[in-house]
């Protein structure tokens, strides 16, 4: 006589999941982010190519070595860290030295990630944490732009991309300030075309904004972002610059300039949306979102740095707990079980 043992499995919820694994939803962000990548490249020639293949090789070489390290299982195969390489390395400007673009990628794997647990674990942006990092130890090096769409970007790099570790970096060629930088510091504005198709200097994921909405429309299509993070972030952006350039024109730029400029596009769809650091409610996201686009504002018009994006979000990344404890749906049964009481 056969006899079968029925085991009841009680857990927490979630208890109806997608069924799409993580792996899956990380290499379909690393599609959405190819063409993004691909546009840099063109901007910027070898210099960018190296630069992006150097951010996402020492973010993939630092969690492998760190998974090591704990005695755990390598977790390269889920894409996580190449999606934090990638955007790491987007967030840079072309000429940083190689040597520094290696280092804040360890640095982005093992203080923005490993420290906090790892995958699932992290309080903030992995990339973010990675380049704030060297935005604090090498100021001059990460605010010098070279020119985009240079006639010679195919055929040799940026000799300062080379500079020798802990070496002065020697810039060929220094451009003058980029859109926000012109228009904080000199009130000069940039043609909307160029914002928006990417024909600007800066950071090498200051590109091509209409590609990066394309990324991002195609995530959220898929439900593998939140598609109300970043519309917050462009509603409160383009709320707050409205009402000031109705006001002073003269001095405040309009939002289409504040929208289309800098980081924004990139930093809003592919770092403010991280699963992660990120609040969990309906609710919770849009304050969220505004948070970040309020801060962007505020930095921009009324900070000593011309780009607020990568401390908006950062920012936003540290008050995620906080808005999942103010904006707590009640569990049901609770309110009444306190009523009977």
């Amino acid at each position: 006589m056969n006899t079968f043992q029925k085991t009841l499995e009680i857990r927490t919820s979630p208890h109806i999941v997608s069924g799409i694994e993580v792996d899956v939803i990380m290499r379909n962000v690393v599609f959405a982010l190819l063409p993004v990548s691909a546009f840099a490249i063109y901007a910027f020639g070898y210099t960018a190519l190296i630069l992006l293949v150097v951010a996402t090789a020492s973010c993939v070489l630092a969690e492998h070595l760190l998974c090591l390290l704990n005695k755990k299982e390598s977790t390269i195969g889920d894409w996580s860290a190449v999606i934090t390489g990638l955007l790491y390395g987007l967030t840079l400007p072309p000429a940083l030295p190689l040597w520094m673009v290696a280092g804040g990628g360890f640095i982005a794997i093992g203080l923005g990630k490993f420290m906090f647990g790892g995958l699932g674990n992290n309080k903030f942006n992995p990339a973010l944490v990675g380049r704030a990092v060297l935005q604090a130890a090498f100021p001059v090096a990460m605010t010098t732009w070279v020119p985009a769409f240079a006639v010679d970007r195919f055929h040799s790099i940026l000799s300062s991309s080379l500079t020798f570790p802990f070496a002065t970096p020697e810039f060929q060629v220094v451009t003058s300030a980029t859109p926000l930088g012109a228009m904080k510091f000199d009130h000069q504005m940039t043609q909307t075309f160029d914002l928006a198709m990417g024909f600007i200097n800066g950071s090498i994921g200051e590109t091509s904004s209409i590609l990066i909405l394309l990324g991002g429309a195609y995530l959220a299509s898929r439900n593998m972002l939140n598609w109300r993070i970043p519309v917050s972030v462009f509603a409160a952006v383009a709320i707050l610059s409205s009402i000031f350039h109705w006001i002073n024109p003269d001095q405040y730029p309009s939002p289409i300039f504040m929208l289309f400029s800098g980081g924004l596009m990139l930093g809003a769809v592919f770092m403010a949306t991280d699963m992660v650091a990120s609040p969990m409610t309906t609710l919770g996201v849009i304050i969220y979102g505004s948070l970040i686009g309020l801060m962007i504002f505020v930095i921009r018009i009324w900070g000593g740095l011309p780009e607020g994006v990568m401390y908006a979000i950062l920012f936003g990344n540290a008050f995620s707990p906080l808005i999942d404890r103010i904006i707590q749906p009640t569990v049901y049964g609770t309110k009444k079980q306190r009523n009977s009481q």
